[in-house]
């Protein structure tokens, strides 16, 4: 293999900071081979690595290059959990079945840290922070449930953070309370993709770059894909791809609403980054796209924010991405972005990933958006030991079956959707601080203001002019009753 000194991706901070990458090969030829993985993203890599470890031949073909797309351009965040709230999860399935879900969800984010670890994997740089999903409002009710429910009904570690001990770590007054998952972390995700690519080569699976798929046929014992070069003839075939499926497997490409997010780091911000933002985590302060960001390379601002259903220059959102750094924190002052870029992901409408078996033997692993590391992981886990042991815990994903997602009209309705969360969004976090300044401003004045008791009240009173008493009178035996008191402003409910 060459190392390809120009990598074959589109330019971003992780392309910047990435491992060596050996360049495989196109398939050239005719294969025979008991699985064919097609996609060499995530998912793809996960069950060829598991498969080869087990000892099933295995080969992987890529259109381009390995997790040349949302594989090796998301955030980086492993999360537990899923796209989907969880109280959504249990009214769709139930609380035995939801929890079963959750404790997959975890299963995938212990793989990533466990390969990680076991591989002594370079460039992947895992951090230890957790993840941290802050409220822009002050309405606690949501998120004290859900901290209910996955703390106390599922069993999952889980903590509710008021709003003193977010803005302990988070020097923005834009935040309120928060939940903190603390077995989160964060990684480079292209690395780490790479590093899974090596570990599964390493296990005896074979990897074809730039080899698309241009047709499937999932009939037969002996199933075939056909690549330029190559007639692939296999056992199983492991459909590893999202929206780049396209007209080879329209029936799974169709259910999936194609998400472009954009990502930007800024330059180096030096000590004054650590004065805005001592929480070295992952940060969400959404539950859609806008933000999500984390520190990287020691003194930069990884921040991903905007979101489109068609793909746009990402360059049209450096105004949009700055814009939304200074309102967050002011005191970082105007920062320079000097990397860019943006990829594609696959959503479905019930946002639960695709896993299980189409046909006989032609399995599927799709829809990862939202929460990708973990969820790809524990696919490609679940389709693995589905393929060698016949194990049906892919069974559990039997609800989320496949949805169209509209075609263009569901993405012009998604666009939409996601312009009117973002502005109510907005709107309830302006009417939340306006809530907090009035309430704040009320405990200033009643602080200013001074109490006075009954008996100097009339001490206090200026002589009539011309009046011929002394200026302190003495008090009447029964003042008035208006008398009684002063009353100091009183402050405003939040």
């Amino acid at each position: 293999m060459t190392i390809s000194a120009q990598p074959a991706y589109a330019p971003s901070w992780y392309i910047d900071t990435m491992v060596a990458a050996p360049v495989r090969p196109a398939l050239a030829a005719d294969l025979d081979i008991e699985v064919c993985v097609v996609g060499a993203g995530l998912a793809g890599l996960t069950v060829a690595r598991e498969l080869a470890r087990r000892g099933v031949p295995v080969a992987v073909v890529e259109a381009r290059r390995i997790a040349w797309n949302a594989s090796g351009r998301n955030t980086g965040f492993v999360l537990p959990g899923f796209a989907q709230a969880m109280d959504v999860v249990v009214r769709r399935v139930g609380l035995a079945h939801a929890k079963k879900l959750w404790a997959l969800s975890e299963a995938g984010l212990e793989y990533v840290r466990t390969t990680i670890r076991e591989t002594g994997m370079p460039g992947a740089e895992p951090v230890e922070g957790g993840w941290l999903k802050i409220s822009k409002s002050d309405d606690a009710e949501a998120d004290l449930a859900e901290v209910e429910l996955i703390g106390q009904e599922l069993g999952a570690q889980i903590e509710g953070w008021p709003v003193e001990r977010v803005r302990e770590v988070l020097k923005s007054n834009h935040y309120f309370h928060g939940v903190h998952f603390p077995q989160a972390f964060h990684i480079h995700p292209l690395n780490y993709a790479l590093g899974l690519a090596a570990a599964a080569e390493a296990a005896g699976a074979r990897i074809f770059e730039e080899t698309p798929a241009l047709s499937i046929d999932p009939h037969g014992v002996r199933k075939r894909v056909e690549t330029p070069a190559g007639r692939l003839r296999a056992s199983h075939i492991v459909l590893a791809g999202n929206v780049h499926l396209g007209a080879v497997m329209p029936r799974v490409s169709g259910t999936l609403l194609p998400i472009w997010t954009y990502v930007a780091t800024t330059a180096p911000l030096g000590a004054q980054l650590e004065q805005a933002i001592s929480y070295r985590g992952a940060v969400s302060d959404t539950e859609l796209a806008d933000n999500h960001y984390r520190i990287v390379g020691g003194e930069r601002l990884m921040w991903s924010g905007g979101m489109s259903t068609w793909e746009l220059d990402p360059q049209r959102f450096v105004t949009k991405l700055k814009s939304d750094v200074r309102a967050t924190y002011p005191q970082l002052g105007e920062v320079d972005l000097e990397h860019l870029w943006t990829g594609v992901l696959g959503n479905t409408l019930h946002r639960m990933p695709q896993i299980g078996e189409l046909a006989p033997r032609l399995w599927l692993m799709s829809g990862f958006g939202g929460h990708g590391l973990n969820t790809t992981a524990m696919a490609g886990s679940v389709i693995a030991r589905a393929i060698v042991k016949g194990d049906d815990t892919w069974r559990l994903f039997l609800p989320f079956d496949l949805v169209w997602a509209g075609g263009r009209v569901g993405r012009a309705v998604a666009q939409v959707n996601y312009w009117w969360y973002r502005a109510n969004e907005l709107k309830a976090a302006r009417e939340a601080r306006e809530r907090e300044a009035a309430h704040r401003h009320a405990q200033e004045l009643a602080a200013q203001t001074p109490t006075v008791s009954a008996e100097n009240f009339a001490e206090a009173q200026p002589a009539a002019p011309g009046s011929e008493q002394p200026p302190h009178p003495p008090l009447q035996d029964n003042p008035p009753a208006q008398n009684e008191t002063a009353g100091a402003p009183r402050a405003a409910s939040r």
